[in-house]
């Protein structure tokens, strides 16, 4: 990520990637909507182990300093609570934040021409509304993108849920049960509880990647936290649960709160190869007046954009 990027998330870190986040800090509770399997009614497996990413052609290279992390493979069946809380349980973190081993940062090389714009839908008092200006525009367009639905949003929203899921247009991703960032020691972000443990930190991907799945008849491939913090014994865990964990290079709108005039610079100087990060949930913010600005001048140029699982297949 190139320093500009960390300028910004620093100068902003009092709201970045914070625009759904509640007031106040206590943990909150594992909605009951979306219920987390348990040693009971899932099998325990040894998660499969990760398969190698494909090798990279001669193409440009991205200029997000990242390296794409193997793609894991799907587990015949998806670890229990008990099995990550026992195999995790003398395991400590060695790193924490927003670009951490096991996090998606940039696309792979054979990608690199594209960009990837993704969107969280973070759900919560205060979350769950629906731009729907910004997707109109996508649609408009013919862009692709990557949603990353909170299993709250979801619940609030079940009609533009199916809507959003039968557009082949976009591809939805896991943005977690109750939007909190992934720690196995309560690490906080933006004022945020993290999950306190490797138990919470399954039921925080768990619980909504078993809701997904039933709604959309396959798991998503992709998983983004509350806040897109991670300490790298959480990424090992989502790497078990069969989720690619998906970062950023690029912060379009500085979690809902910039401006559209700068939203569109953000887009304009995305890089090739970046994975941008926007929000979707605040139609009353500047990211769809600046998609809506920043996306003519981007096709006009030839720029390309993916979904994330066309970009690592």
């Amino acid at each position: 990520m190139s320093l500009s990027r960390r300028t910004l998330l620093v100068a902003a870190a009092g709201t970045t990637l914070a625009a759904c986040a509640p007031t106040t800090s206590p943990a909150p509770p594992v909605p009951t909507a979306a219920p987390v399997p348990t040693a009971g009614s899932v099998p325990i497996a040894e998660p499969v182990a990760p398969t190698p990413a494909p090798t990279p052609t001669a193409t440009p290279t991205p200029t997000a300093e990242a390296t794409p992390a193997p793609a894991p493979a799907a587990p015949a069946a998806v670890p229990t609570r008990a099995f990550v809380t026992a195999r995790y349980a003398d395991a400590v973190p060695a790193a924490w934040g927003l670009d951490v081993p096991g996090v998606l940062t940039a696309l792979p090389r054979a990608a690199a021409p594209a960009i990837a714009l993704t969107f969280d839908a973070c759900g919560g008092p205060g979350g769950s509304g629906y731009d729907a200006a910004l997707v109109d525009t996508l649609r408009t367009h013919g862009v692709p993108a990557t949603l990353f639905l909170n299993a709250r949003w979801i619940d609030a929203n079940p009609a533009t849920f199916e809507s959003l899921a039968a557009d082949p247009l976009f591809e939805i991703a896991n943005h977690g049960t109750a939007h909190r960032p992934l720690s196995v020691t309560g690490r906080s972000a933006y004022g945020i509880a993290g999950t306190r443990d490797p138990g919470e930190v399954h039921d925080e991907i768990a619980g909504n990647l078993a809701k997904l799945t039933a709604l959309l008849g396959r798991p998503p491939a992709f998983f983004r936290s509350g806040t897109a913090h991670y300490d790298d014994v959480a990424t090992r865990i989502a790497a078990d649960l069969g989720q690619r964990v998906a970062g950023f290079g690029t912060n379009a709108d500085g979690g809902a709160t910039l401006p559209a005039a700068q939203v569109r610079r953000e887009l304009l100087d995305a890089a090739p190869g970046a994975i941008v990060i926007a929000h979707m949930n605040h139609p009353n913010g500047g990211t769809a007046p600046g998609l809506a600005a920043a996306l003519p001048t981007l096709l006009a140029a030839g720029r390309t954009f993916t979904r994330l699982s066309d970009a690592f297949r």
